[in-house]
Formats: C-alpha cells, sequence, structure tokens
C-alpha cells in the first residue's frame, strides 16, 4: 500500500496540520536553504558536562552542519573536557560555570548536553532565564513530574520553544506510517508493543533511557496513556523496598531488572512495554510494533529504513514467507526520495531545523516539553503502579514525586 494521486484529503484527515507541513516540506526539499551573505544565523550555546553525560549523542556539533546556526560558546565543569571539546568546537568560547556563559553570551538556543538527566532542571530553568527562544534537550526529560510541571510552566511563561532529542519523532517516514495505518494497511489496530535494548541496563534504567523513545513514537500513534499496570521484578521475585537504589545517569531511585507493562491509550488500544535485562538481540529488540489483524508495521529505533511494513495476520501461521516492505518517505515500498536520511536524522539536523522553524512559526515542536512531560508521567506510572502492587493508576498521577522515593 502506497498514497496514490487523488487520495490526500483522506490521508490528511487523520494527521494535524504540523505533522502534514512536516512531512510535505520533507518531500519537497529537505536540504536547508543557504544562509546569505550577511544574514543573520542563530546563536548557539552549548552545554556539557564531561563524565557526567558529556555531550549527549552529538548535541555539541550538531549545529556546525546546520549553516542557519553558530556556536557561540560552550561549558563544561570538567577541565579535562573543556581541553578536548574544543577540538570539537574550534575557535568557539569556553566556560566554566554554564551560567556565567548565558550571562554573557545571551544564545538564542542553548543545547543541553548531558545524558546523565540529574543537571537537566537546572540547566533548562537557567537557559530561559537568561532569555533563550529556544532549547534542544537530551533525553531523558528530567528525573521527576514536579520537575516536568516546573519546566513545561516556565517554558509556556517566556514563550520558549523546547524541544527533546527523541531523533525519530522527526523522521519524516512516521506522517506516512500513521496515514498507511489510518487507511488500513494493517488492518484493525490491536495492539502496540515496545520493548527496550536488553542489554545490562534491562529492566528500570531501560526503562528510563530507552524507553523513553518507544513511548515518544507509541503517543505519537495511540495518543496520551490515560491509565497503567505494572511489575517490576528482581530476578524470579517482584523487587522490594530493599531492592530500591540510585540508578545510573542521574534518573533518580532505581529498582528491578525486569518491567512489564501495560497502558490504556487514549485512542483505546493497548499499548506494552517490556525489558528483561540481558535478553535481547542487538538490533533486534529496540523498537515499536504497531499489530494489526492484518499485518504489522515495525519501528527500529536509530536504524535506517525507521519502518517495515510486514503484510499478513501476524497470528496465523504460514508456510509461505512474509516480506519486512521498508517504508520510506514516499510511501510502503517507495524508494527513499530524500538523500543521506540516516545523516539528517541521526545527527539531529532533522531535529534541529524543526526547532528553528517552531519559533518562527510560533509552534510547538514535533517533540516538546509537553511531550517529554507525557512521557516522564508513563515512566513514573510504571513505578507507582508496583508501588501499589501491580493496581491500575490513572493518569496523570495525583503525586508528582518519584514514586520510589518513599516506598517503604
Amino acid at each position: 500500500m502506497s498514497l496514490k494521486h487523488g487520495e490526500s484529503q483522506r490521508v490528511d484527515a487523520g494527521m494535524d496540520r504540523r505533522q502534514f507541513l512536516f512531512a510535505a516540506g520533507a518531500m519537497a526539499a529537505w536540504a536547508a536553504t543557504p544562509v546569505l551573505a550577511g544574514e543573520k544565523r542563530w546563536r548557539v550555546g552549548v552545554i556539557g558536562h564531561t563524565g557526567r553525560g558529556n555531550y549527549g549523542h552529538g548535541l555539541d556539533t550538531m549545529w556546525l552542519a546546520l549553516p542557519e546556526t553558530e556556536v557561540v560558546g560552550f561549558a563544561d565543569a570538567d577541565a579535562m573536557g573543556r581541553e578536548k571539546e574544543k577540538a570539537r568546537l574550534p575557535g568557539v568560547p569556553a566556560f566554566a560555570d554554564y551560567r556565567e556563559m548565558l550571562s554573557k553570551l545571551k544564545p538564542d538556543i542553548v543545547a543541553i548536553g548531558p545524558r546523565d538527566v540529574s543537571e537537566h532542571r537546572d540547566m533548562i530553568l537557567a537557559a530561559i532565564e537568561a532569555g533563550a527562544k529556544g532549547i534542544y534537550c537530551e533525553k531523558p526529560f528530567c528525573r521527576t513530574l514536579a520537575e516536568a510541571d516546573e519546566i513545561v510552566a516556565a517554558c509556556g511563561k517566556h514563550d520558549v520553544r523546547l524541544a527533546l532529542a527523541h531523533r525519530n519523532r522527526y523522521h519524516p517516514s512516521l506522517p506516512v506510517v500513521k496515514a498507511a495505518v489510518a487507511e488500513g494497511a494493517i488492518g484493525e489496530l490491536l495492539e502496540i508493543r515496545c520493548r527496550g535494548k536488553e542489554d545490562q541496563r534491562g529492566g528500570g534504567l531501560d526503562l528510563w533511557v530507552l524507553g523513553c523513545h518507544d513511548f515518544d513514537l507509541a503517543r505519537y500513534f495511540a495518543g496520551n496513556a490515560l491509565a497503567c499496570s505494572a511489575v517490576l521484578e528482581q530476578g524470579s521475585r517482584p523487587a522490594l523496598p530493599a531492592d530500591v537504589v540510585a540508578g545510573a545517569e542521574g534518573v533518580g531511585p532505581l529498582a528491578g531488572d525486569r518491567v512489564h507493562a501495560r497502558f490504556d491509550m487514549e485512542n483505546g488500544v493497548p499499548m506494552y512495554f517490556d525489558s528483561i535485562r540481558n535478553a535481547g538481540v542487538k538490533e533486534a529488540n529496540f523498537g515499536v510494533q504497531l499489530i494489526g489483524n492484518k499485518g504489522l508495521i515495525d519501528l527500529r529505533i536509530d536504524v535506517e529504513p525507521l519502518a517495515h511494513f510486514v503484510p499478513g495476520n501476524p497470528f496465523q501461521p504460514t508456510s509461505q514467507p512474509r516480506p519486512w516492505v521498508p517504508i520510506s518517505s514516499a510511501g510502503i515500498g517507495k524508494p527513499e526520495p530524500i538523500a543521506n536520511l540516516k545523516t539528517e536524522v541521526g545527527n539531529h539536523l532533522t531535529a534541529g531545523r524543526d526547532l528553528l522553524a517552531s519559533i518562527t512559526e510560533g509552534r510547538a515542536p514535533l517533540c516538546s516539553a509537553q511531550d517529554g512531560q507525557a512521557i516522564i508521567e508513563m515512566i513514573s506510572a510504571v513505578f507507582a503502579s508496583h508501588v501499589q502492587k501491580g493496581a491500575r493508576v490513572t493518569l496523570p498521577l495525583t503525586d508528582r514525586s518519584h514514586p520510589l522515593a518513599n516506598w517503604t
């Protein structure tokens, strides 16, 4: 199945305006418009912290590939890290204190690079206070719902656009996949299945640092989560308060090397997330599957092509092999018309351009602070349900603190 001439009105009905404009723009002219001589460029300030999440997945150097931006300064509290970063950002002024950089340079855009989430809240609020127009933040968003609420409120008060580095959310094939599902390519959508990488981080940490990618994509197709029931396991038994430890990458209290969660989604379709430590197969587990009664669509995180269509009822045995048909930005089984798409998405260029466009167009980024808040809501709900012995908890949660913080 692919999009055909004359079907645009029916397809577009299932897509909101920003999704359609993004897809259409990507199809028409993906390369950025060259910056003319003397034209003002967006001034970018980069915040990293070597030894505490560093600069994430290239959130420092992505701006060098965008002709409409220039990096005017970077901050790193680690002295050796600053020296190494000077080679990655040659000629760019270096600061030990990100607050000093923000105060002196007043950048238009601030990149929050560390993968360690413990400093995100403070860095984001400092960028907002310094007058940033846009913020691009590494995932996960922040540690608690209370922090997410504070950030969303501050962005709203100061009219700041914050985008999260869920790179796949900016992929131009996503609106095509959404339209295909709406048109019945996989029949009736029965469920959404998500798995983390299930490596040594499997369980609670996988939920945080990789499950957030899954939740971001699941929400794109199914809307907000309305309720959750979940269990955390430590080996073969339920996780106990005594199992709670300080999680890596600054995520806060953590427990469980196995996670099994079910969400009731806004579109009425159940979504499942599972992660078991060291059960993963490289490049095979991490992703989202949209399962229908006439086929499925598989989305592999950070892999190109992002999506594949598999026809046929996935529960029906067959002696015939089922093809995995790539889905491009042009349609199912169509050649990808966008050159260097893996680089464009993987190096955050699609996300960076969307952030800049969201500022000039006065709209939310494709993956906004509100989206990040909803993802933290889902992660928190998993812990909240387990603390209540697997009870179904409704979202939004009333308690905005970390559910494991005071678990006894």
